[in-house]
This record gives structure tokens, C-alpha cells and sequence, in this order.
């Protein structure tokens, strides 16, 4: 599949994050401290809520609707006996962007007038 670009890398800063739409899908990029950046299904697999209201300390993403914790390196579930784990996205760093293949990018729908 082709890879998207989703941000530039100025966009995410080492130990942050930042959800980006690319299309219809949501994107939650996340920089561990260290330095390897990860690309997850901006949804937490829990109940498929948005992580728009997320909280990340540099190696553990936790939702902000039911508190679920993951860890931002394996995206598996820390929180709770639950096999739960982030969708993963392959990310690539072309220059200052950051690209993720996320499959088919269908285009947001126009709203209606």
C-alpha cells in the first residue's frame, strides 16, 4: 500500500504525540522517549472510542474515556487482562515528513449545506 504523508516531524517532538486525520482515519503518532516513533489507529480498541482525549508520559498512551492503558513500543494493553492492543501502522520518515501507510485514504465527506 502507498504510504500518506500525515505530519512533519517539527509536528511530533521526542517523548509527545499528536492525532492526525489523514482522510477518514484518525492517526495517533506517538515519539517514545529514545527516539523511535510509532503510528496506532487514533481509536483505543477497548470500546472503539477516539483518542482524542489521550494522555502519554513518553511510553505509555492511556485513553481518556475509560482510562485503558498501552504501551506506546508494542501497542498491547498494560492496564488490564485484556488481549486489547493498538492498531499498528507502518511509519516511514522521508526528509521532515512522517508518512504512514494506512491502506485506502477515502476522502472526508463535504459537509452539507
Amino acid at each position: 500500500m502507498p504510504f500518506t504523508a500525515v505530519c512533519r516531524k517539527a509536528d511530533v517532538a521526542e517523548g509527545g504525540m499528536g492525532l492526525f486525520q489523514v482522510g477518514k482515519k484518525s492517526v495517533l503518532v506517538v515519539w517514545l522517549r529514545g527516539g523511535e516513533l510509532k503510528a496506532y489507529r487514533g481509536r483505543c480498541p477497548h470500546a472503539d472510542m477516539p483518542l482524542e482525549n489521550k494522555c502519554f508520559d513518553g511510553q505509555r498512551v492511556v485513553c481518556g474515556i475509560h482510562q485503558w492503558g498501552f504501551d506506546a513500543g508494542t501497542g498491547k494493553c498494560v492496564t488490564h487482562a485484556h488481549p486489547s492492543a493498538l492498531h499498528p501502522y507502518e511509519l516511514r520518515v522521508e526528509g521532515d515528513e512522517i508518512q504512514v501507510d494506512v491502506g485506502v485514504v477515502k476522502p472526508l465527506r463535504a459537509a452539507r449545506q
